[in-house]
């Protein structure tokens, strides 16, 4: 190859090179493109509470905040009940007022009115079908008055029966009738959150992704406004008849219509076969099930949760405190390897919900703002931070201040960045973000 006499070489790659790379590549980008978007940057709940359908009231929310905070008095109050379950007791004074303001303002990020497992009142009726019929109205209207009232939570939806051969049809018509109703009522709700459970094929996925898009249909709905929740429960979707993970196909298979997968500790342990003292999100089983749920989505911008523990703060004072640590530590244990939600199933599960997720964003506060700092500014500090390390850090931070953990003021104190800033940085692919 000639050099020339600016000693840089002559080009060697010609149109007709890039051309044909281009064209080489074309599946590879458009895969990349539509397939693998990143993150919205809105918001993810910290965790979802399942109440039974006929439990349901546009007050729960304020009642289990109540609930939970009468509880955590019994224990000595918030503080004290943070310094139990391990905060030092800096951080337990840091977090407690914030923990204490949740309770009050927004206890329950996310609820799922539940027509599946924990429902039980057909049970109860000589006409179980026309009671889940009723119900499933009774419900869309609880919800239509929750929002009027100023009492709904931010995301809140139904959790219909799965879509094997036996529940099928019960499940769709609970769905067609919720739906229709809170149409009939005004409109959908902005958070609203449909959960499909107990999947074990990818097929079933593709018939509710033609359910939803029939129901748009008959509905008056945009195109794509149904989405929903998947829930992992099952081994065989996590590893096939055919030896591939068919969980990892959900993403390309779906039209993009789910927002989240969650993991169902008690249903997927029993499967395996795991005897019931041992069922727990943190078994090695649950691990790998999530492991290989993280892979299968990363990059897809489908969310994560985390299942639940039914060890409930309740009984003796004892008895409460062992399970509040239990569940402080899963909390944090789930936070630490990338699910940033969970389930929660009963009000005293609330506080160390809070304190735990609000620790996690705390103690780690410092350490990311410093160094989005250094980043933002081109300062050279004790880490040399990548791009990709930079998204993590303001995707990190972003997270605490729409929880609630960390005030919005308070980052653009320590590194100059607003919401806005966060948001663009965490996530550059977005064309537009919210003021």
């Amino acid at each position: 190859m000639s050099v020339p006499a600016s000693g840089l070489p002559a080009p060697l790659f010609g149109d007709a090179d890039f051309e044909r790379i281009d064209a080489q590549l074309a599946g590879s980008d458009r895969l990349l493109a539509e397939a693998y978007p990143g993150d919205a940057g809105t918001r993810q709940p910290v965790h979802t509470v399942y109440v039974p359908a006929d439990r349901f009231t546009p007050s729960i929310a304020a009642d289990w905040g109540q609930q939970a905070l009468a509880a955590a008095a019994e224990a000595g109050g918030i503080r004290r009940l943070a310094e139990l379950v391990g905060l030092s007791p800096e951080l337990a004074a840091e977090v407690a007022p914030r923990v204490e303001a949740k309770l009050r303002a927004e206890a329950i990020e996310d609820l799922r009115i539940d027509f599946e497992d924990g429902y039980l009142a057909p049970a109860r009726s000589d006409d179980p079908e026309g009671t889940e019929d009723a119900e499933a109205l009774h419900a869309a209207d609880q919800v239509t008055a929750a929002i009027a009232a100023g009492t709904a939570t931010p995301f809140v939806g139904i959790r219909f029966k799965c879509f094997e051969e036996a529940t099928r049809r019960r499940g769709l018509r609970t769905l067609e009738l919720f739906l229709a109703r809170l149409v009939q009522n005004g409109g959908l709700p902005e958070g609203l959150v449909l959960t499909l459970p107990k999947v074990s094929t990818v097929e079933q996925v593709e018939a509710m992704v033609y359910a939803v898009g029939r129901l748009e249909a008959a509905l008056g709905l945009h195109p794509g406004r149904l989405g929903f929740e998947v829930q992992v429960e099952t081994p065989q979707l996590i590893v096939g008849a055919d030896g591939s993970h068919p969980v990892a196909q959900l993403p390309h298979r779906a039209e993009g219509r789910i927002t989240a997968l969650h993991y169902g500790t008690y249903d997927y342990s029993a499967s395996l076969q795991i005897a019931a003292a041992y069922q727990s999100m943190e078994h090695p089983a649950a691990d790998f099930a999530k492991e290989v749920m993280q892979l299968a989505v990363a990059g897809t911008g489908i969310r994560l949760s985390d299942g639940s523990t039914n060890v409930l703060p309740v009984g003796d004072a004892a008895q409460r405190e062992e399970a509040w640590k239990l569940h402080a530590r899963l909390v944090r244990r789930s936070l630490e390897r990338g699910y940033y939600q969970g389930w929660d199933l009963h009000a005293h599960q609330l506080p160390t919900r809070y304190i735990a997720t609000y620790a996690f964003y705390r103690e780690g506060l410092a350490n990311a703002t410093e160094r989005l700092r250094n980043y933002v500014q081109q300062t050279v500090g004790a880490v040399l931070d990548e791009p990709a390390t930079a998204r993590a850090l303001a995707a990190f931070v972003l997270r605490g201040v729409q929880c609630g953990a960390v005030g919005a003021d308070e980052v653009r104190a320590l590194t100059g960045l607003s919401e806005a800033d966060l948001t663009r940085l965490a996530h550059p692919r977005l064309q537009t973000v919210p003021n």
